[in-house]
């Protein structure tokens, strides 16, 4: 599992996903599966969060900064 830091681009909070901007400037999208798996209630454009990705480089958790990871 691998951790990245970036943005969040864009977020719906009817079907809780949507996209990160990591600082190389990539796009990652994530499902609702992964924000779910944080915890989280809400997330807002510009605000920094930290993804986990399994070894697919698919986005398994969307976590603030400041909260813990997984495991």
């Amino acid at each position: 599992m691998t951790s990245v830091q970036g943005t969040v681009r864009q977020f719906a909070p009817e079907t809780r996903d949507g996209s990160v901007l990591l600082d190389d400037g990539s796009d990652v999208p994530f499902a609702a599966a992964a924000f779910d798996a944080g915890g989280l209630l809400r997330l807002r454009p510009g605000q920094r969060v930290r993804l986990e990705r399994n070894a697919s480089d698919e986005v398994t958790l969307v976590t603030i900064v400041t909260f813990p990871g997984a495991g």
